[in-house]
């Protein structure tokens, strides 16, 4: 911590707030700055506030109480980051849903999460009346609906709504009972990148905690509280430099999922800086360009999936991103030559990456903001306020010495309770309040932490233990690759044989030869049994909805192909 600029403490107070308390707070002291954009609609932070008591009093009025669970499955706009504190204001629980989950699955977490109401969009309405059609459960309260606007065209006509978003906001602008920073606030459902994805109980304190935590972290900022309970933050004059996120300035171009942690956290995350949010719904590189240079958006946040895809992007080096001061990789470790070719993008801006999972609330590392010295190539960030990180042995559990790999284990403020409904697997996951994250990674002496994979990740041929990370960063760094994934094949002699997945850049195409020179340029940088033993090319490789490289499902086409071979001989 001590990487932090001038006048920052090595530790937060965190004032025992609901999440409804951060939107009260920013809406008195920033009431006519713009929240949200979303195309040519607008709602300013004091709108926003008052929209949000009126919907929280219309689900009052037809029966949501506290501690109930209302479930969003609706695709990114204006209108899910007001119905998000609507719900909250209420005192009930948000599940947030992804709207492209096919309907068994969308109906299994709706059990799980044990939803009364549901709000949807015409987008994706139909898929929710499939999923709700052969429930064994009692029927909902209500399906509520939010208008359709440009974020996502509506593409069913017939849903199972029956009610729609103008009545809930016909209702009074009621003030609300104090929400407890023990409430539940979020039932979030993992990424499913490992398996089934489970639901997560995260309380309203996780989420203030995990908000300032980042909010302060990157704003050079301070928790206060005003008259009436509502928190907001305070910059540190000494401590802001170009690329702070400058409370009640700043301008966020918005494309992370929000019903995803990192989507979900940073609606609070940015609502403490009175930031204005972009809504940019689907990932449309024309469109996304278009709104950096028409809004000034200042920082951009996403995946490195995202990042790929920019830079691929045909009218970038005629973009004018000027405007952009402070730009934020998640999901995945940034391959060092994504990292490159951004830094040259935006010699301006500052490039930073974090790490977390949904088990954390959201965040749990970051780069410091304002740093002399660039941060290590292949770092995910140092501990943010308050929060501890170890490097575990796989089997002891014990503490591991620095530079030594092993499991990531983490505490904090904003570690969660564990799996709603699944007491067996919390037992298992989280520990004496430490959080065993399932992630491989080591620490240097300053506390930079790296990551190399997920333990399931993890492959062992001939006896060694074979990282992913390192190997895909190595085939990035060569011209023909866009991405790529590394995962362990089964080999009756070796155990495992590191195999490569890649998707090449344009004006490559797959052959034999690329195979070949992929291979050399991988085994010229490492131990003989870290070499690729195989390439396969793809058109595109499996993501989850925040940008992660699914692995279970290449291991899935792996396993399919070597079935149809055997069954062909």
């Amino acid at each position: 911590m001590t990487l932090l600029p001038p006048g920052m403490p090595t530790s937060l107070d965190y004032p025992p707030c609901s999440v409804g308390d951060i939107l009260a707070g920013t809406a008195r002291r920033h009431p006519d700055r713009v929240a949200l954009r979303d195309g040519e609609e607008a709602l300013t932070y004091a709108e926003l506030h008052e929209q949000a008591l009126r919907c929280a009093q219309g689900l009052r009025e037809r029966g949501i109480e506290p501690g109930d669970t209302v479930a969003l499955h609706q695709p990114n706009s204006l209108r899910w980051t007001l119905t998000y504190y609507a719900v909250l204001l209420a005192g009930a629980v948000v599940a947030p849903l992804s709207p492209v989950l096919p309907p068994a699955v969308l109906r299994e977490q709706l059990d799980e999460a044990e939803a009364v109401a549901v709000i949807t969009h015409p987008a994706v309405a139909g898929v929710l009346a499939e999923a709700l059609s052969d429930s064994g459960r009692a029927a909902l309260r209500f399906v509520a609906e939010v208008p359709a606007t440009h974020a996502a065209p509506a593409a069913a006509e017939a849903g199972s709504a029956n009610l729609p978003l103008a009545e809930l906001l016909a209702a009074a602008a009621a003030p609300t009972d104090r929400v407890s920073p023990d409430a539940v606030a979020h039932l979030s459902f993992t990424g499913g990148t490992t398996g089934r994805s489970k639901a997560v109980s995260v309380r309203h304190r996780h989420v203030v905690a995990n908000a300032l935590q980042m909010g302060c972290w990157r704003a050079a900022a301070l928790p206060r509280l005003d008259e009436f309970g509502g928190l907001y933050t305070e910059q540190v004059p000494e401590a802001v430099g170009p690329s702070t996120l400058l409370i009640g300035e700043s301008v966020l171009l918005a494309v992370a999922p929000m019903f995803h942690a990192m989507g979900l956290v940073t609606q609070s995350l940015c609502t403490l800086a009175a930031a204005t949010v972009v809504v940019a719904g689907r990932f449309e590189p024309e469109r996304y360009l278009a709104d950096v240079q028409r809004w000034k958006v200042t920082s951009l946040a996403g995946s490195p999936a995202l990042f790929h895809a920019l830079l691929a992007a045909p009218g970038l080096q005629k973009a004018d991103l000027s405007s952009v001061r402070l730009v934020s990789s998640g999901a995945a470790p940034l391959d060092s030559a994504t990292y490159a070719r951004l830094r040259e993008l935006l010699p301006q801006a500052s490039i930073g990456e974090g790490y977390g999972l949904t088990e954390a609330t959201m965040g749990l590392t970051s780069h410091p903001p304002e740093q002399p010295v660039p941060a290590p190539l292949g770092s995910v960030g140092v501990p943010v306020f308050d929060t501890e990180i170890e490097i575990r042995d796989l089997v002891t559990r014990a503490a591991l010495a620095t530079g030594r790999v092993g499991e990531v284990w983490a505490r904090g403020p904003q570690i969660a309770d564990g799996y709603h409904g699944h007491p067996e697997l919390t037992a298992e996951q989280f520990a004496d309040g430490w959080l065993r994250t399932g992630d491989l990674g080591r620490l240097d002496a300053e506390g930079w932490l790296y990551l190399v994979g997920r333990v399931k990740d993890m492959l062992i041929h001939n006896g060694y233990n074979v990282y992913p990370g390192p190997l895909e960063d190595l085939l990035h760094q060569h011209p023909a690759v866009a991405v790529a994934a590394v995962i362990g094949v089964p080999d009756s002699k070796a155990g495992e044989n590191p195999v490569a997945h890649v998707v090449l850049r344009g004006g490559f195409e797959p052959s034999a030869e690329l195979r070949s020179e992929l291979m050399a340029h991988v085994a010229a940088q490492v131990t003989p049994y870290q070499r690729i033993r195989a390439v396969h090319f793809h058109e595109a490789l499996p993501l989850s909805a925040a940008g992660k490289i699914l692995k279970t499902e290449l291991r899935r086409m792996c396993e399919a192909q070597r079935s149809d071979r055997t069954s062909e001989e």
